[in-house]
């Protein structure tokens, strides 16, 4: 299996953010085509996110891969999926102090009460925390359902286009 050189792969994104309370579990990330397919390929702690569609229209197809450290949510996913996921586009936003209720985290962990009200700087004295600072997901509505998920360890990815693909172009061939 040979690479395909009209393949553009992208990997600036944030990552990849799973949701379970849905009927079908979801991968944030979406667009619009029936042959959208996942592959998750493992390599020690870390893990590929691989995601691409084979459309009629080869000028419009987007692949996205990012590498990411396995976490107890991807493990999760991969026991719950059970064939099957939504996809959606997810926004994450930077919050300030001021743009957040009372519960919520800081990323140094601690809640916005436990931080002083005028500097902002984290009350708790092992907390080196100058200034809170949060992060929010935004899931966006719109989703598509996706039934063509693998997991799958590197020895795998010769037997699947869309993983040899990935691999093929952003690592076997890359020359450091």
């Amino acid at each position: 299996m040979s690479e395909n050189p009209l393949i553009s792969w992208y990997d600036d994104f944030l990552g990849v953010a799973y949701r379970y309370f849905d009927i079908r579990m979801n991968v944030v990330l979406m667009f619009n085509d029936h042959t959208i397919k996942i592959r998750f390929i493992e390599t020690g702690d870390d893990y590929w996110f691989v995601m691409g569609a084979d459309s009629r229209r080869p000028d419009t197809n987007k692949y996205f891969y990012k590498i990411l450290e396995k976490s107890e949510n991807y493990e999760r996913f991969k026991k719950g999926h059970q064939g099957s996921a939504y996809m959606r586009f997810g926004i994450y936003s930077k919050k300030t102090v001021d743009q957040v209720k009372n519960d919520a985290k800081c990323d140094c962990g601690h809640r916005k009460d436990d931080h002083d009200k005028d500097s902002h700087a984290c009350l708790y004295e092992v907390c080196e925390c100058t200034n809170f600072d949060t992060f929010q997901l935004n899931i966006l509505k719109k989703k598509k359902v996706v039934t063509n998920i693998k997991f799958l360890s590197e020895d795998d990815v010769k037997d699947d286009s869309l993983a040899w693909n990935c691999l093929n172009r952003n690592k076997y061939s890359k020359t450091d």
